[in-house]
């Protein structure tokens, strides 16, 4: 390949070898319940330092998310709270159990993370859960840390 051909985008080029190691599994999560006729959709989230997060709440079908920046206090029902630092990955299964925290566990620094959702057509994308019902569905959720 000539020099012109190179600048011209006309040669051909030789393919790396990277694409063999580029690629590194965050998330592997099996088994999955996927809406029937569902649609997919990734969202940015960026909270502001110390901030909660979107009160609790359900997802139609399964959410996958991975945090970019910061750090993710996230509870599931039925799930000890944790926290997710920046290159960790989390998941929902979607349905009926309630997502209590997504929030900032950082109190000086913004989070950001990504999220795709697989959405039951119809359906929100975020379903927000009444107080009435975290009463009744209160014995499911995992014990709350102390200190």
């Amino acid at each position: 390949m000539s020099d012109k051909d190179s600048a011209q985008g006309t040669g051909v080029q030789t393919r790396s070898e990277g694409w063999k190691t580029a690629a590194k599994m965050l998330q592997d999560t099996a088994p999955l319940t996927v809406p029937e006729g569902a649609s997919a959709m990734t969202i940015f989230v960026e909270w502001e330092p110390g901030d909660p997060g979107s009160p609790p709440h359900r997802h139609s079908g399964p959410a996958f998310g991975y945090v970019l920046e910061g750090a993710v206090r996230f509870e599931m029902e039925g799930e000890p709270e944790r926290v997710i630092e920046a290159g960790g990955t989390f998941w929902e299964p979607g349905g009926d159990p309630i997502h209590y925290q997504d929030g900032n566990a950082l109190p000086d620094a913004c989070t950001r993370f990504v999220v795709t959702m697989l959405c039951a057509p119809g359906k929100p994308m975020l379903e927000l859960v009444d107080e009435e019902e975290l009463a009744q569905r209160a014995h499911l959720r995992a014990p709350r840390p102390t200190g």
